[in-house]
């Protein structure tokens, strides 16, 4: 079980140690074990890595995009061809079931990569035509840019914040979570087989401070953060101090909406891959589930028949459907949230335990959870719980759904199971959310954009309008004919 990389750091093409630097004990969630010890950057570390940034990125800016496209698209390339290892080892570190892992980490940072590889050649400025004259904008690079990471993906994560980055000329500097190290630092070595220039894609380790001290840095321009809102708010403040650009991809109490003329079966799988994917630690989750009073009894009768179903196990095991969750920090916070519910008055319908399976004793499991009875008021129906535990919530008309999804700080998605498409795409309208599904739930290709609203975050992933996000907007008028001055 050990996954020990070559050393904690990745700067300017190569590992780099610094033993000074605090040590970060790398867990195997399903044991509990200590797979792997990393340190955290130094002062001397965070200096190095956004120095090795800042001198790489103007030679790779001046090329055509179209060229450093074909870099990240050979990048693509070698991240499929090493799936099955990249999966493996990000079982190992977040503890997610190899069967997710193997279709949803490491494939989802490929395509980005081959998506905004071949998208930036097409990305551009326009041209106006002012009569005799005429002006015309560019796209031009920000410089360095800050990559942090969450642990609940860390591989797509780093894919999905590199390659737009990347592609537009910039170089980035990217924190992993210290709950999950390991990955980013692989996909840096495939940055440098892929024939990415040296100092373009660093990567270092640290907690709260070393983001900090990253975002503080008077050579980056750019922040980019997947994590809490709290994290969010901090970082966001951090960076409009020094009047630096910021994305922020937070978290979310995301409604999904059932009406009574929805597929029931397709409707239930919605419902479980919104609340019960990645073992519930996905940030756009449904965990608010508006079930109409008409399909209500149906809907539950079989969901709690599918639920019961799904396998807990062994992480490494491709039969195995919901893994632990990523630490104890985290088993203990769901927990408490499902007492906070059965204190509230909330029925807990399914689940609700800690099972201690054989061979994991250790291991940070909780059951699928399924609460029914759910108020709006209760804290699990306004807090972010971030496990495995759905809500649901009854309701009668489309007017008063509409304005219950709505009743949060929240923004991230939402999602709507109809057969009537008129009501699908009149409701969706009328949530307040930046990603949303009509008839599916959590489906993020990266041809469209992802992120939120209100206290979901600021800015988007992937899609074209990633490209926007590192870039900045230049425009330039060009005189054709004499300058008339009264002076």
């Amino acid at each position: 079980m050990r996954a020990q990389p070559k050393a904690s750091h990745y700067i300017n093409g190569r590992y780099v140690e610094d033993e000074r630097g605090a040590a970060i004990d790398v867990l195997y969630p399903a044991t509990g074990e200590l797979i792997a010890r990393v340190h955290s950057a130094t002062e001397n570390i965070v200096a190095l890595a956004v120095e090795a940034a800042r001198a790489a990125q103007p030679a790779w800016a001046r090329l055509k995009p179209v060229e450093r496209g074909r870099i990240l698209r050979r990048a693509a390339d070698l991240i499929r061809d090493r799936n099955e290892d990249l999966a493996r080892l990000e079982t190992l570190n977040t503890g997610k079931a190899l069967q997710e892992t193997l279709v949803a980490d490491a494939p989802s940072a490929a395509d980005a990569l081959e998506f905004l590889g071949g998208a930036v050649a097409g990305f551009g400025g326009d041209q106006v035509d002012l009569g005799q004259s005429f002006g015309y904008t560019r796209r031009e690079a920000l410089g360095v840019c800050v990559g942090i990471g969450a642990w609940n993906y860390p591989i797509q994560i780093a894919g999905w914040k590199s390659a737009p980055a990347l592609a537009m000329g910039n170089a980035m500097v990217f924190k992993p979570s210290e709950l999950t190290p390991l990955s980013a630092l692989k996909l840096a070595e495939i940055f440098t087989e892929a024939g990415l220039p040296d100092g373009l894609f660093n990567v270092v380790q640290g907690l709260g401070a070393v983001g900090a001290a990253l975002v503080a840095h008077p050579s980056v321009a750019k922040v980019s953060l997947t994590g809490s809102v709290d994290t969010g708010r901090k970082v966001q403040a951090l960076a409009g101090g020094h009047m630096k650009q910021a994305t922020m991809e937070l978290g979310g109490k995301s409604p999904l909406i059932v009406f009574n003329d929805a597929d029931v079966e397709n409707a239930v799988g919605g419902a479980m891959l919104g609340n019960f994917y990645s073992t519930g630690q996905v940030c756009s989750n449904g965990t608010r589930v508006f079930v109409q009073k008409g399909i209500h009894d149906r809907f539950l009768d079989r969901l709690t028949e599918r639920t019961k179903a799904i396998r807990l196990g062994n992480p490494l095991d491709p039969e195995t459907h919901l893994g632990p969750l990523i630490s104890r920090a985290q088993h203990d916070r769901v927990m408490h949230y499902i007492e906070i519910g059965r204190n509230e008055g909330a029925t807990l319908h399914l689940g609700g335990d800690a099972p201690r399976l054989q061979g994991f004793e250790d291991g940070f499991y909780v059951s699928p959870t399924i609460f029914t009875g759910v108020r709006d008021d209760m804290r699990i129906a306004r807090e972010e719980i971030f496990g495995p535990v759905m809500s649901i919530l009854a309701f009668e008309e489309e007017d008063e759904v509409v304005t219950r999804a709505n009743d949060t700080p929240f923004g991230l998605a939402a999602g709507v199971f109809t057969r009537d498409l008129a009501r699908g795409h009149r409701v969706i309208a009328a949530l307040s959310a930046g990603t949303c599904w009509i008839n599916a739930y959590n489906l993020t290709p990266v041809e469209l954009p992802f992120g939120g609203v209100k206290q979901s975050g600021i800015g988007r992933e992937n899609a074209l309008a990633a490209l926007s996000h590192y870039s900045q907007l230049k425009s330039v008028y060009v005189e054709m004919g004499d300058v008339e001055s009264p002076y």
